[in-house]
């Protein structure tokens, strides 16, 4: 299978952790020519070794005997590749997974290295099993380690929730996220979405979280709706195919347009484009009956779909309680504002809606599967509880 396949997995792990390139974005291009065979492999292989940096760093460090931060990029990527086919991915065997990344080095032009990758790779296959094995879990930090998350997520997450719910979360985002999506029946949880539905507008790739974040705004036929954080689209269309007229609006002209051509794809005619700043946008733009904001934020609950994102998340209050002050000016009298973030984390979640100063209204009585165990007026989503992305919900009144 395939140097090919793992070519592509070395140029997404080199630019991310080299370039800060995003893992998506740099698999896309890389391997637009693989089979669908290989592309799963890659995508394996890739998205795996960013999302388990962590110990991979460690085992690197405590076998091969060398600081990873004294490494050059293109041997350390190897390696982590490398590691990460012999610690977890037992379809690989040992010798193709030290082998084939020892090929990569050679190929980077660095036959210095070649020796030192290939007696690296042979001591961690020996030993990364009973190393990685014995990490505990009684700690923050001891968890952030074993499970590959930053420290201050875990560390978040075990004051928030206690020791029990913040391991569950850390293993659940490091699990395969659904496969759903939206359609006319409702959603829909499947092994794969055809191309061809996608492309006939017949479904439209989405959690479950996500589109009970839509439902939470009770869009109905005929409304005015203000989407201030639209792009890629699927709240926005799935508030028109409610019956409203949407005005979504999306900041950055690459991802309008792509929003344009979604709403196009799924029939979306109610629909406007608005390519601005949400927090600049025209003094006529006001009077909404219902105002959405799925606001930018740390995304602790989509970590799993997003493997480099756990390295680069950061909290976003200010902009969202900015954000959430707009959506309360731009709505008429006696309508609602309905604010939405796929992060789990009190800061970016009950605390900005306190900051709002607003009426808030009782969604957990309409969504009781999906009431915020903490504050039932609100809806949260959880991964390890749910089986779907990490959402947190609240509907505010002017």
């Amino acid at each position: 299978m395939t140097s090919t396949a793992r070519g592509v997995a070395y140029e997404v792990v080199r630019r991310v952790f080299e370039e800060d390139a995003y893992a998506d974005r740099v698999f896309r291009a890389a391997a637009a020519s693989l089979e669908s065979r290989d592309r799963a492999f890659a995508m394996q292989l890739a998205y795996g070794t960013v999302q388990r940096v962590r110990p991979l760093d460690h085992a690197i460090e405590m076998l091969g005997r060398r600081p990873v931060r004294k490494l050059d990029g293109p041997v350390l990527a190897a390696l982590r590749i490398g590691a990460y086919q012999l610690a977890y991915m037992g379809s690989v065997p040992a010798h193709a997974a030290v082998n084939e990344s020892v090929e990569l080095v050679r190929a980077a032009g660095l036959e210095r290295a070649v020796a030192f990758t290939n007696a690296v790779l042979r001591r961690v296959g020996e030993g990364v099993d009973p190393l990685l094995g014995a990490l505990g879990e009684a700690s923050p930090a001891e968890a952030a380690l074993k499970h590959s998350y930053p420290d201050w997520v875990a560390d978040v997450w075990w004051r928030e929730w206690g020791a029990e719910d913040a391991l569950a979360l850390m293993r659940a985002q490091n699990e395969p996220p659904e496969r759903a999506g939206r359609t006319p029946e409702g959603p829909l949880v499947v092994e794969a979405i055809p191309p061809r539905w996608i492309e006939e507008g017949r479904a439209w790739p989405q959690s479950r979280g996500s589109q009970l974040a839509g439902a939470a705004v009770g869009a109905q036929p005929g409304e005015r709706i203000l989407d201030l954080c639209a792009a890629p689209g699927g709240k926005a269309t799935q508030l028109a195919e409610a019956g409203a007229e949407v005005v979504a609006v999306e900041k950055h002209p690459g991802r309008a347009r792509e929003l344009e051509e979604n709403a196009a794809r799924l029939g979306a005619k109610n629909l406007s484009v608005l390519c601005a700043d949400a927090l600049k946008l025209p003094a006529e733009l006001t009077g909404f009956d219902r105002v959405l904001v799925d606001a930018p934020c740390s995304g602790l609950g989509v970590l799993n779909s997003r493997p480099d994102l756990r390295w680069r998340a950061q909290p976003l209050p200010e902009l969202q309680v900015a954000l959430l002050r707009t959506a309360l000016e731009r709505v008429r009298s006696g309508g609602s504002v309905t604010y939405s973030v796929c992060t789990v984390h009190s800061v970016e979640n009950e605390d900005v809606v306190a900051a709002a100063g607003a009426e808030v209204e009782d969604l957990g009585g309409e969504f009781p599967d999906f009431r915020h165990p903490k504050r039932p007026e609100f809806l949260l989503t959880l991964p390890h509880v749910h089986g779907t992305a990490g959402f947190f919900v609240a509907r505010l009144r002017k």
